[in-house]
């Protein structure tokens, strides 16, 4: 495998060194192949993901498939918005008519890692971040998810250009290997401990990250709400993948009368959703692997808290019911990590400061939960906590939204994505100024030559300090007559008193 990935390497940087990625043709054509990838191949991807863990085939199409083709879809009706330069208007005096503008470049070579939960969407859409931005890619899909890792090894080289794009498989041993070879950017989705690891790889060469981690979201609930809709939302996005996903809601903060309520409540949908019997519905999704049911298993049997809804398992499908779990404390088994599955702890709290300081006393989640319709309430949980985003009355869907940046902060993760923000993740912001050799600006600008002394100090400090030049949008016009008008000025200033500048 360590030749595989060294002439991958040197295809895609020899490809990226000879510009072809550069082309804004080149990108879009890139966009349409691997859009035209998922219409053709959507039934190989719906069997291979419930190979995987039984992935239903409305989430598989919904979250994967049609999640990344959007994502395409926007890319290529903003690409050439994208890579014009941003020309900055308000300028000091010395600058004032010089073309100042900010170009987006591409990084080179990056490194995309992807996670097992979304083995499709966390592979491809960072990927059509960084083919719209103009990079080459080397592409890790995980291994666990092993039938959708072999799928995607498959179906990309068919589509997307052999030189510039290269799909490595295999497990650590191999995540390892690539992470001691020197790439442009890296981009990682997955746990915080494996997070922290990349991290510190990419340290070594001091390369830029983008970290998608997770963390434990909480959620809170209050009886100003209409709980039968509250409820629903909430458990869709609980029960969602079984549970495994990184924004799923991990835990409910709520006060007695609001718990009492949730669990009758939540009695009825549960039955509505599976039709009685999760363990017999399509629409449910199982646990990846032996390894993540065994943690989950543990976490249920260790609990101190009560349960009040499922608890149920089954190893041998790797099937684990939608549970909800009451009398939970912050030392319980259930708190002390990510649940990663359709286990929800019930925390009883008697006000929102005491939500809010639970919440504070944690690291940063990934994103928070607030059902409310209290204005003052939701305000006071966005103001006085700190995560990747905020939902009010919904759960899930905020990822969703092609305008808003999508990433933790802190331990939750480095950097974010989607829409605009994928193409900003996977670019570098240089900052261009080109001038001419305009003899008024020279005049005006000669103060700053050799030899010093406090006149000519006083006129720079004019020139390059924050005057009100600074806060007016001037035109280009406008600009031209403020530049002949200082001009004019620094020339009888000259003339009459015989104070050269030079």
């Amino acid at each position: 495998m360590a030749a595989v990935l060294e002439k991958a390497l040197l295809k895609a940087r020899d490809a990226f060194h000879r510009n072809i990625t550069k082309d804004i043709n080149f990108r879009i054509k890139q966009l349409e192949q691997l859009k035209r990838c998922l219409n053709e191949n959507q039934e190989e991807i719906v069997k291979a993901l419930d190979a995987d863990f039984r992935k239903p085939r409305m989430e598989t199409i919904i979250s994967e498939i049609d999640f990344v083709t959007k994502d395409i879809e926007y890319q290529l009706k903003h690409i050439r918005e994208y890579i014009k330069p941003r020309y900055v208007e308000k300028k000091g005096v010395a600058t004032l008519l010089d073309n100042c503008h900010v170009k987006h470049e591409p990084y080179g070579v990056v490194l995309i890692f992807s996670a097992w939960n979304y083995p499709v969407q966390l592979l491809l859409s960072p990927l059509v971040g960084a083919i719209t931005a103009g990079n080459c890619a080397i592409i890790k899909p995980s291994e666990v998810a092993s039938n959708c890792e072999k799928l995607m090894a498959e179906l990309l080289p068919r589509y997307l250009d052999r030189e510039c794009f290269h799909v490595i498989t295999g497990g650590p041993e191999e995540a390892t290997r690539m992470l001691n070879e020197r790439f442009d950017m890296v981009f990682f989705t997955g746990s915080t401990s494996i997070g922290k690891m990349v991290y510190n790889s990419a340290s070594k060469f001091l390369t830029p990250v983008v970290l998608e981690l997770g963390g434990k979201s909480p959620v809170y609930m209050d009886d100003s709400i209409n709980m039968e809709i509250a409820v629903r939302r909430l458990l869709w996005g609980k029960c969602m993948n079984s549970g495994q996903i990184c924004i799923a809601p991990d835990y409910l903060l709520c006060t007695k009368e609001v718990k009492e309520k949730f669990i009758n409540i939540a009695n009825k949908v549960l039955k509505d959703f599976f039709e009685g019997d999760a363990k017999k519905s399509e629409s449910f999704a199982r646990i990846i692997n032996d390894k993540n049911f065994d943690r989950l298993q543990n976490l249920i049997n260790s609990t101190n808290g009560k349960i009040v809804i499922g608890g149920d398992t089954d190893k041998e499908t790797r099937y684990i019911s939608p549970t909800i779990v009451t009398d939970v404390i912050s030392s319980d088994s259930l708190m002390k990590e990510e649940i990663f599955g359709p286990i929800l702890p019930i925390i009883t709290i008697d006000s929102v400061e005491e939500a809010i300081e639970f919440i504070k006393r944690g690291e940063k989640p990934l994103t928070m939960y607030l059902f409310t319709n209290k204005k003052q309430v939701y305000q006071k949980f966005i103001n006085e906590t700190s995560s990747g985003s905020v939902a009010v009355n919904e759960t899930i869907l905020q990822m969703t939204v092609d305008e808003m940046p999508f990433g933790g902060v802190g331990p939750s993760g480095i950097g974010n994505y989607h829409g605009r923000f994928s193409f900003e993740a996977f670019s570098h912001k240089k900052s261009v100024m080109i001038k001419d050799y305009n003899p008024i600006i020279e005049l005006i600008a000669s103060c700053r030559y050799p030899p010093y002394n406090e006149s000519k100090l006083k006129k720079l400090r004019m020139l390059v300090g924050r005057t009100f030049i600074d806060d007016v949008n001037f035109g280009k016009l406008f600009g031209y007559l403020m530049t002949f008008l200082f001009g004019a000025i620094a020339a009888i200033t000259v003339f009459i008193l015989n104070d050269k500048f030079l």
